[in-house]
Parts: structure tokens; C-alpha cells; sequence
């Protein structure tokens, strides 16, 4: 069963004016996305993403669809500042919401091929109507090009080691099952962590290497700005240190200040602000929420505002 990472924080983040205009960058399930709908009056607005087909076609988006202030697109983070412009909206969006990585549907569903814990069809795919499968990445891969995935995008200490042992066995026989993969890493890991499976890591790297996530999400970040109106929220929420990362880099270099230290002495109010202002401290799941819903223990929430 989804259940909704810090549901509350975020709508709070927002700062919602029932008459505002809002972006749910990732709909999923629509948890987020319904209780800002549930903040506004009938003049407010929501326009939802989302590149998972089963998110655009499940029963929760069908039944909002039915509401005029809603509107949903089956599109990636990259395609967010051609849509809302599209819309008229650029410069007008009062809040942009930023739920990043895989979604529970996603993982509990063993068709997908997200989690090792399931054993089905090696696909990770967020859009299951195109792109490479992960059982087609595997099959097809650079040796060279593998260990480096690996070792960025899964913080794999073994890269080496697990990616000559795929190049061997797909040699041998095609690796198609997330059974498959995660038997094979498990068997090349020298050193096993009691606390987390051998092939947490590798799959990890896999999903995003083939859903290209991390250059989305730097993508869309560097639209959000031009699409927000001045006072405007953008608040994102990261599970994993890559993600947060990128989200943390850009809050810090769009809310700094742009003046050159080497042009002392001058005027604060002649000093370059940077285009965002951090608002608050980064915002955890609580106690109860982890007790609840344990994969919202890796959550981190960021939040920043546009300058007037």
C-alpha cells in the first residue's frame, strides 16, 4: 500500500493560497497532489507530471481528472518548462512539489523489476512505453562504462568486481530477472552488510542510469525558477545522497550572492542577490511517520523560495 512521505511537511512548505497555481512534479499515486487540491478554491489550479504510465492511468488520476482545477501529463522533469509555458503559466506558479526517486507502487509490483526482494522481468523502466529495459542496459553495456555507474550512481565500493562478473555471465546467459541480478551481484559482493542487501547498490545505479534521473532532475530544477512567481515555493524531497545533493547544490548557488569578492568595497544594496532564498532547515520524516511507513527514514525535504 503507497503511503504518502511527508505528506503534512510538504503542503505546509508550500505555503498554499487557495487561489494559487501548483505543480506536482511526480503524481505517483496522487497524495500530494490531492491534498493541495483539497487547499484551493475553485479559482486555484494543479497541473500534475508524471512519466509512469500506470501513475497517468491508475484509479486515483482518472478520479481526479473529473475535477476542472486538475490537470495531468505524462512527461519527464526535462519537459516541465515547455508544458507550463505551453499553458501560459511561466512566471505565475505559486508552489512546485519535487517527490524524487521510486514510488511504492513501483517497487511492490514485480512486473516493474525495481526491487530484488520480487523476483520478475529485469525492466526498471519509470516509462514502460520506451527506452531500453535493464535486462537491454545489461545485455549491451560498456565493461568500462558499467563499473562507472556502479561506482557514481550506486556509491559501489565492488564496482569492479560485480560488473566483470555481468560481463561474464551474459556471455554465458542473458541476465533477465531481477532474481537474476541480484543472485549475481550477492555471489561477486566479497564483504556482505548485515544491514542492507549486496544488490541494493547495484540496482540503485542500474535505475538510474537507464531512467537518466539525475540529469533530469538538475534539468528541471533549472526550470523551476523561471516558472515560479516571485514568492513562490519549490520544495523537494530526496531519498537517496545523490539526489539530495543536486537539490542541495542548487538551493545553495541560486540563493547565494552574486557578487565578485574582488570588487571590495561596495554597498549591500548594490550586492547581487541570487534568484532563491532558503527557507527553513531540512525537514525529516518524524519518529511516527518512520514507524508507519519505514522507507520514509531516508527522506530529506528542502524547501526555497523565489525573491520578490
Amino acid at each position: 500500500m503507497h503511503q504518502t512521505v511527508l505528506y503534512q511537511e510538504a503542503l505546509d512548505s508550500l505555503n498554499i493560497r487557495t487561489d494559487g497555481i501548483y505543480i506536482d512534479c511526480t503524481f505517483g499515486r496522487g497524495g500530494h497532489s490531492g491534498g493541495i487540491l483539497q487547499s484551493l478554491d475553485e479559482s486555484g489550479r494543479l497541473l500534475a507530471f508524471d512519466r509512469d504510465p500506470d501513475a497517468i492511468n491508475s484509479i486515483q488520476a482518472q478520479q481526479m481528472l473529473q475535477d476542472p482545477r486538475f490537470g495531468l501529463h505524462h512527461a519527464r522533469f526535462s519537459e516541465l518548462a515547455a508544458i507550463v509555458g505551453h499553458a501560459g503559466l511561466a512566471g505565475k506558479v505559486n508552489g512546485i512539489l519535487m517527490d524524487l526517486g521510486v514510488s511504492s507502487p513501483q517497487l511492490d509490483r514485480a512486473e516493474r523489476g525495481f526491487s530484488f526482494l520480487r523476483n520478475g522481468p529485469l525492466d526498471m523502466r519509470m516509462d514502460t512505453t520506451t527506452g531500453l529495459t535493464a535486462a537491454d542496459y545489461l545485455a549491451a553495456v560498456d565493461e568500462k562504462e558499467l563499473i562507472s555507474v556502479l561506482f557514481e550512481y550506486g556509491e559501489e565500493r565492488f564496482a569492479k568486481k560485480i560488473a566483470r562478473a555481468i560481463i561474464e555471465r551474459r556471455q554465458k546467459l542473458p541476465i533477465s530477472t531481477t532474481a537474476d541480478l541480484a543472485k549475481l551481484v550477492e555471489d561477486s559482493a566479497p564483504y556482505k552488510d548485515k544491514f542492507k542487501h549486496p544488490a541494493t547498490r547495484t540496482f540503485q545505479a542500474v535505475r538510474i542510469a537507464i531512467n537518466d534521473e539525475l540529469e533530469q532532475i538538475v534539468r528541471a530544477l533549472d526550470q523551476t525558477i523561471d516558472l515560479l512567481a516571485p514568492g513562490g515555493r519549490l520544495v523537494v524531497i530526496a531519498f537517496h545522497s545523490l539526489e539530495d545533493r543536486i537539490v542541495k547544490r542548487f538551493m545553495k548557488s541560486e540563493s547565494g550572492s552574486k557578487h565578485d569578492p574582488g570588487k571590495l568595497p561596495v554597498f549591500e544594496r548594490d550586492i547581487e542577490k541570487g534568484r532563491l532564498m532558503k527557507v527553513g532547515n531540512t525537514v525529516r520524516a518524524s519518529d511516527q511517520e518512520i514507524a508507519n511507513n519505514p522507507r520514509s527514514r531516508s527522506a530529506i525535504m528542502r524547501v526555497a523560495e523565489k525573491r520578490s
